[in-house]
């Protein structure tokens, strides 16, 4: 039985909503996002249930807004809007682009299910267990995922892992 979209949509819209504001940090993209997570499921009703729809919704909202996320690091600003950027950030533009230059090297070899896993785990604050239901991982696959990335990030800072 496929699933009713529209009844999710008034039901979980504003969760929905709530997730991608938090993640997006910007009102219009994240009315984009949520519109865009809510076209995801319709283009996949047929081969979905609802099983724990809040929990679907949650993570597809998730992965919608780190592509958006990626998609705008992949897009270059014009020069006009740099420039504003870089006058408003100035303080901060050297340890924002280390920062962001760290994370870059961190999730480049990285599945992009880790992403969502740290996302979940260390923005949200999800539990481990939480976590492990939010992406379909038993507990020990999100805890491995994540030492490994704790791991690797530590030998991108030079810290010795033993």
């Amino acid at each position: 039985m496929a699933i009713d979209v529209e009844a999710l949509y008034r039901k979980y819209g504003p969760m929905v909503l709530r997730r991608c504001r938090q993640l997006l940090q910007n009102e219009d993209k994240a009315l984009d996002a949520m519109q865009d997570t809510f076209v995801q499921l319709l283009r996949h009703a047929e081969r979905l249930t609802a099983d724990a729809p809040s929990s679907l919704l949650y993570r597809i909202a998730t992965n919608t807004c780190l592509n958006i996320l990626r998609g705008e690091k992949r897009r270059p600003v014009s020069g006009k809007e740099e420039l504003l950027m870089e006058i408003a950030s100035f303080d901060e533009h050297e340890e924002r682009s280390v920062t962001r230059a760290f994370l870059d090297e961190l999730f480049s070899r990285e599945k992009e299910s880790t992403r969502t896993i740290a996302v979940l785990h260390y923005v949200d604050r999800l539990t481990l267990e939480e976590t492990a239901v939010e992406v379909g991982l038993s507990v020990s696959g999100v805890r491995k995922r994540l030492r490994a990335l704790r791991k690797r990030g530590l030998a991108l800072e030079g810290v010795k892992t033993s």
